[in-house]
């Protein structure tokens, strides 16, 4: 069985507090971990099962820090032109690819207000006023997961309606863990597969192909 932990985490992860500090996960109080996830999981000999696909990491946490479940919530912010529609998409800093905005929710955030507040420190972007439609939460297929420690997310969805010209489409910068931030034509699913490579020469993020996949032809 395979077992990897990136070395960051034992370092820099504990150190900025996103990574949890005890290295043994049977020493962690289960119980509590699991009456608060948002999808049920096992743990078997002490040790947190993922209920999603195998990683092909049996043991370890990866490059994520925490054992177990990580609830996020991912803003998926859709705009359409006269040439077309558009998703803001975001090209993180850690290699990974291009993704939604989003991230780790705060100790009792809610799945909204953790959407609204990473947009805004991404992208800079705030849409007071806007209609949001909160999608339920799912397990994610992120690269650095294993099956000890995954991601889960809430998907927010904001369609900013038709706005004429592409100039009128709101300016954006990345910031935080963002690299840049970016207006990708997104038509469709694979339409933004082709911008995103043929505009930025990225990818999409592999947590998030399926949801804009999803979202896409909603």
């Amino acid at each position: 069985m395979t077992t990897y932990t990136h070395p960051d985490v034992l370092t820099r992860g504990v150190e900025e507090g996103w990574a949890d500090p005890q290295e043994d996960p049977t020493r962690i109080d289960w119980a509590a971990r699991q009456r608060d996830a948002a999808i049920p999981f096992q743990v078997v000999d002490g040790r947190p099962v993922s209920p999603g696909a195998p990683t092909g990491i049996r043991y370890g946490r990866g490059e994520l820090g925490h054992w177990g479940e990580r609830q996020a919530a991912d803003a998926i912010v859709f705009a359409r032109t006269a040439g077309g529609r558009w998703a803001l998409m975001v090209e993180r800093d850690d290699d990974h690819g291009w993704a939604i905005p989003g991230g780790c929710l705060d100790p009792g955030e809610d799945p909204l207000t953790a959407a609204v507040r990473e947009l805004a420190e991404e992208t800079g972007l705030t849409l007071p006023g806007a209609s949001w439609q909160v999608l339920p939460v799912r397990i994610v297929p992120d690269p650095r997961a294993t099956d000890e420690a995954w991601m889960v997310t809430w998907p927010a969805v904001a369609d900013l309606g038709d706005l004429g010209d592409v100039a009128e489409l709101p300016a954006v910068t990345g910031a935080d863990d963002a690299r840049r931030a970016e207006w990708v034509r997104a038509d469709s699913y694979a339409v933004l597969v082709t911008d995103l490579k043929a505009t930025y020469d990225g990818q999409v993020f592999a947590a998030h192909q399926g949801l804009l996949a999803e979202t896409l032809t909603a």
